[in-house]
């Protein structure tokens, strides 16, 4: 019978003692309205709502157990660890208090992460790790049972909500760490205790927290300082970024490059953009030199076929394996390409931005066939690198684009860089808000006109796609 966390293992992570009655499989939630049969619900007071005013709700929908750290007024009758719990099946929900629910969380999950002995793939970088953490899922799904974090449930709460879902019949796990300050990923790694590691790259982003770029550089470092020895750790680190392959000095782990320099030890050359219809390139691992295409948009995306195929060959993976992997359909999460009014296309990139991953998007724009706009919006904590980095934006811009529009008041810095570098002031668009944006894009819009619309998640640009996309006849 398959090892899986039980209300039983649950409440021993916790107390340390395990009601061996207590044997149903359980789930955390951290939203009552997930909750649901076999759920134990996690109550978090958050900044404008508190978990533990919806116990009641995670009770009636079906969870089994709910961990609190305050008192909560149960108009339902409760049992609460420390009293006698009634055997199985459980008739009455429990209610498992303890000093901190978030700390409750983790240490769940670090202990159930001690009893399941699945090797871990640890993923972090400044850009491209969710992109990467679902190729190389793919990629490594073509031979083993795996199971990866969801979304971008990279963080104190989402990590160990993944841990929380193992169990001993997945034989490889693949999970996203990202940080603000330093001290973020060790801890994350501390609690996962990843066997493989993968550095994306370094660049200034989350900058206004973590205050610099070293000091992004030093946090992503503490996920290959935190792998285990050779053989058993293995650290895949990007040869083309001078501060991740600094890192290879600072892990016991056997070191694996991957980019585009033949120094490398799995590289890439031949990289040719085929528009939507992905990329194609060639790869070189040793005697193997082979060309693949793989539908995934852009140039950049190169280092994400690179760091899914460095990842399937240091877990054993053979050539078939891997490329049918690379192939499979449903890994480009960030950018959509949707149709939009009077048969234009529009490239959406509004999940988030940042000045690395804009200029990938903008050189993206540059491969596509058609007149060119883009709707740019502000790019958020990038502290003493906020002016820079808009400025940068653009000025590559004013290489791609024939109209500019802007949205928000830091994006004024990229109508300024486009402006230096060349486009004209008559062509670039400022606009306060959403609103104003939408009026100017339909305004100068023409047919079959390519448009990439990208910003910050905080700026909701996908309400400019959502309002013109719908317009499609």
């Amino acid at each position: 019978m398959s090892k899986q966390l039980t209300l039983g293992y649950l409440i021993e992570s916790l107390t340390g003692w395990h009601p061996q009655h207590l044997a149903m499989p359980v789930r955390p939630v951290i939203d009552s309205r997930n909750a649901e049969a076999g759920t134990v619900f996690f109550a978090f007071k958050g900044e404008t709502a508190d978990g533990h005013d919806y116990v009641g709700d995670a009770f009636a929908r079906g969870a089994v157990a709910a961990v609190i750290e305050r008192d909560v007024n149960m108009p339902l009758n409760t049992v609460t660890i420390g009293q006698p719990v009634p055997a199985y099946p459980l008739t009455t929900p429990l209610l498992i208090r303890v000093p901190n629910t978030l700390e409750a969380l983790q240490n769940a999950a670090r202990f159930w992460r001690q009893q399941v002995s699945t090797r871990i793939i640890g993923i972090t970088g400044s850009v491209g790790k969710t992109t990467t953490k679902e190729v190389v899922t793919r990629v490594l799904a073509r031979h083993y049972n795996v199971l990866h974090s969801t979304g971008s449930y990279n963080n104190e709460i989402g990590l160990p909500i993944t841990l929380l879902h193992l169990n001993d019949e997945h034989e490889r796990v693949v999970l996203e760490m990202g940080m603000y300050v330093r001290g973020d990923i060790r801890f994350l790694a501390e609690i996962a205790r990843p066997h493989v590691g993968i550095v994306t790259n370094v660049e200034p982003v989350h900058l206004e927290r973590a205050g610099t770029i070293e000091n992004i550089a030093l946090g992503k470092r503490e996920l290959v300082e935190s792998l285990p020895p050779a053989p058993e750790g293995v650290a895949i680190l990007n040869y083309d970024d001078a501060r991740v392959r600094a890192m290879a000095e600072h892990t016991q782990a056997r070191v694996f490059f991957y980019g585009l320099s033949p120094q490398a030890d799995l590289w890439a050359d031949e990289v040719e953009s085929q528009g939507l219809e992905g990329i194609r390139l060639r790869l070189h691992y040793g005697h193997s030199h082979l060309y693949v295409k793989v539908p995934l948009l852009g140039q950049h995306s190169a280092h994400t076929v690179l760091r899914a195929t460095a990842a399937g060959l240091v877990e054993g993976l053979d050539w078939q394996e891997i490329i049918e992997g690379l192939r499979a359909p449903g890994a480009q999460l960030r950018l959509v390409a949707v149709r939009g009014p009077q048969d234009s296309l529009i490239l959406d990139d509004t999940y988030n931005s940042s000045p690395p991953s804009a200029l990938a998007a903008l050189n993206l724009l540059k491969e596509m066939d058609g007149r060119k706009l883009a709707v740019l919006g502000d790019m958020l904590e990038l502290g003493d690198y906020e002016e820079e980095g808009h400025l940068k934006v653009g000025c590559r811009a004013a290489d791609v684009v024939a109209e500019l529009i802007t949205m928000g008041e830091r994006a004024r810095h990229i109508a300024r860089g486009a402006e230096l570098c060349g486009l004209s002031r008559t062509h670039i668009h400022e606009t306060p808000d959403y609103e104003a944006a939408i009026a100017v894009l339909r305004e100068i819009l023409q047919p079959r006109d390519v448009i990439l619309i990208k910003g910050s998640r905080g700026m909701r640009m996908e309400r400019i796609v959502a309002a013109i996309s719908g317009e499609v006849a």
